[in-house]
């Protein structure tokens, strides 16, 4: 369930509109919750110190062994009882924060609910207690990103740099695996190749309409730009051929008086015939609009329709642009974001320091 509206609050009864009492109350429970945690934690971090032989070493090298004699025989039992009180608290609030999540729909099914919690449910084992802390640091998270400053904003900046430096260490881990195990398959497998000539084949229409979209914004434009041009220059080399014809010359010279004046007419004419033939053959490609120029649809048609399967300079030409961008993409990879991010705040602080 994805919180869309800016009036709802995330918490540990999934969100409760913001101004409530509602709100309030599962305000000041995570509140309670995550404070309780991290004395639950430090309580069951302090008898381990307490209770291993480093403990004992360092009660008899400061010279209070009686301290912690009275801490085993006094306090640790009450740590122990509380522990197991906390436990089935947990138990017993996981089970209605279930309950809840199911009366509410909170989830796609029933079931997502222990997957999402998933390590406020192996925190109930002795082993991983410490798998707590991360419901407290998501409480915090949570509150911190609502106004409520609980984390000090130095901490939380350092801990959003180490999690984002865990996180792009071990994304980066996998993509390069991934990467890596995709050119060995293209470098020893032969199955590409029909997996290309399956692509080419799929998307003959797509490759139509973007040639002739193409063609249509270059050709077509360009065309239309030295149309009259190249109509002229044409024209121009047809009259120059009726010029350099010394047979048409001879026989219109032989015509007394109007000789002159037909060769004249007949190199007009011929010139205006070739450049009115160009404008013909030029116009179907200079057809502009929102709609499609149909010439250069055929073309691109033609051409899309054209067998490309089993050519080995095209399996050649797929397989170097699927290598070079997978080398774009390992060396982006391997670009260690954290380390700039950590050089330009050295950088930062050292002029703050000049």
């Amino acid at each position: 369930m994805k919180n869309d509206n800016p009036d709802l609050v995330s918490s540990s009864f999934k969100f409760i509109r913001k101004g409530t009492w509602g709100w309030k109350i599962a305000l000041i429970y995570d509140i309670f919750i995550m404070v309780v945690i991290i004395i639950n934690l430090f309580c069951l971090c302090a008898n381990a110190i307490l209770m291993s032989d480093f403990g004992h070493w360092l009660f008899d090298f400061i010279r209070l062994p009686d301290v912690l004699q009275f801490y085993k025989s006094e306090l640790r039992p009450w740590v122990m009882i509380t522990e197991g009180w906390f436990t089935t608290f947990l138990i017993i609030e996981l089970i209605v924060r279930w309950f809840i999540a199911i009366v509410m729909r909170h989830h796609a099914r029933w079931w997502f609910f222990p997957f999402v919690h998933w390590y406020e449910i192996l925190s109930i084992i002795p082993q991983l207690r410490f798998l707590r802390l991360l419901r407290a640091v998501a409480i915090g998270y949570n509150l911190h990103s609502h106004g409520y400053k609980v984390i000090p904003a130095s901490w939380y900046r350092r801990g959003n740099f180490y999690y984002n430096l865990l996180m792009e260490e071990l994304s980066s881990r996998v993509v390069l695996t991934v990467l890596d195990g995709i050119k060995r398959e293209l470098s020893t497998s032969t199955s590409h190749k029909q997996l290309i000539d399956d692509l080419v084949e799929h998307h003959r229409k797509l490759l139509a309409v973007a040639l002739a979209d193409i063609l249509q914004e270059s050709l077509g434009k360009e065309l239309q730009a030295q149309r009259f041009m190249i109509s002229k220059n044409v024209g121009q080399v047809v009259n120059q051929a009726i010029e350099d014809t010394p047979e048409l010359t001879q026989l219109l010279r032989l015509i007394p008086i109007v000789g002159g004046r037909l060769e004249r007419q007949i190199q007009s004419i011929g010139q205006r015939l070739g450049e009115n033939i160009t404008q013909g053959l030029i116009d179907p490609f200079t057809h502009s609009g929102s709609q499609e120029n149909p010439t250069f649809a055929m073309i691109s048609d033609k051409i899309s329709q054209i067998q490309i399967e089993h050519n080995p300079h095209i399996d050649k030409l797929v397989e170097s642009a699927v290598f070079e961008t997978l080398e774009a993409i390992q060396k982006q990879v391997k670009v260690k974001q954290w380390q700039q991010i950590l050089e330009e705040h050295e950088q930062n602080q050292g002029s703050i320091d000049k």
